[in-house]
């Protein structure tokens, strides 16, 4: 929705997006203001969606984000293909470049130094022909099934690598996580590879600033993985998982103590104390696809049957989930 915002504001038309309930709970001032900096007319409905374009004139301009985002940075950089002038971008923290990378690929006229991205707005962009590669948030979910379950090696082949979306491998591998990386090439302007991945005893971390902007969509998954770690993982500058689909660390904490997890909540993330027997039982997902392939990740390792409801949700992001995690061996009904 951030970035469908971003391109219908150049339009000449009047659009309204609207969305299911976990879409309508997410802030949506947070592409609104700076959408409206550039002389883009919005509105939100009392800081969400649905959000009320009126397409029109945008300007150009310069922009600070302060918070780390790649769908607001990428939401300006698309109403930027419809400006007058420059558009210029400062980011807090580096976030996912896949947008830069695509419009470049077209022909954009941009640059990228450091946090800062600079578009000037093209006559025309030549189309693309991309293969996409897979995408490392779903295939997190078998990374860190093969890690915890003993005797395990999986091989995921062609997955972006992109390096501003392989944050959890970085942290997996300061766990003591046994993950090699091969194959590497550039498909459509991303970097892929292969990944390999076998079973290793893991020990606890800290997780912190920039990294946790390049890993906040898999920190249900660290959790799951901390639980089994030798030592204390502590979470902090994550409050972002707060105004995801669910408040993310009340969830993930309510959830994994289900199982017998000894996690506590933080402010800003948790803090977990491993290892730790998973004991098996009934968890809930509260409508959020991400913490129900968490807890059925944890469900591999757990001493009894887990039973997740509201798994349904699980189509919002990876609906062939259960089929490939069957295909490498998880029992899941």
């Amino acid at each position: 929705m951030r970035l469908l915002a971003g391109l219908l504001a150049g339009q000449p038309f009047s659009t309204i997006l609207t969305g299911d309930k976990q879409l309508l709970r997410r802030p949506m001032e947070r592409v609104a203001a700076p959408l409206r900096q550039l002389g883009v007319r919005i509105e939100t409905t009392s800081g969400h969606a649905p959000l009320h374009i009126q397409g029109g004139k945008v300007n150009g301009g310069e922009l600070t984000l302060t918070v780390p985002s790649a769908q607001v940075k990428s939401a300006l950089l698309l109403a930027g293909l419809y400006t007058s002038s420059p558009l210029c971008v400062y980011q807090s923290a580096p976030t996912r470049d896949h947008t830069e990378r695509m419009l470049a690929g077209m022909g954009a006229d941009m640059s990228v130094d450091g946090n800062r991205v600079f578009l000037t707005p093209p006559t025309s962009l030549s189309p693309l022909s991309i293969d996409i590669p897979g995408d490392i948030s779903a295939a997190s979910f078998p990374i860190v099934g093969a890690m915890l379950v003993p005797a395990s090696e999986v091989t995921l082949a062609g997955v972006g690598i992109n390096p501003t979306r392989t944050g959890l491998i970085d942290v997996l591998q300061e766990m003591g996580a046994r993950i090699t990386i091969s194959a590497e090439r550039l498909v459509g302007n991303e970097p892929v590879g292969d990944i390999t991945v076998r079973h290793t005893q893991l020990h606890g971390v800290e997780i912190k600033g920039e990294a946790v902007v390049r890993l906040i969509d898999e920190l249900p998954l660290v959790a799951v993985a901390a639980t089994q770690a030798e030592g204390k993982t502590v979470i902090r500058d994550a409050a972002e998982l707060r105004v995801k689909e669910t408040d993310r660390i009340a969830t993930v904490v309510e959830e994994l103590r289900k199982l017998g997890a000894r996690i506590e909540e933080t402010q800003d993330g948790f803090v977990v104390e491993g290892p730790t027997v998973l004991t098996g039982g009934i968890v809930d997902s509260h409508g959020d696809h991400r913490l129900a392939m968490a807890l059925a990740i944890a469900g591999l390792v757990a001493q009894k049957e887990v039973i997740v409801h509201q798994a349904g949700c699980i189509g919002d992001s990876f609906p062939d989930f259960i089929t490939e995690m069957r295909s490498i061996g998880a029992c899941y009904d």
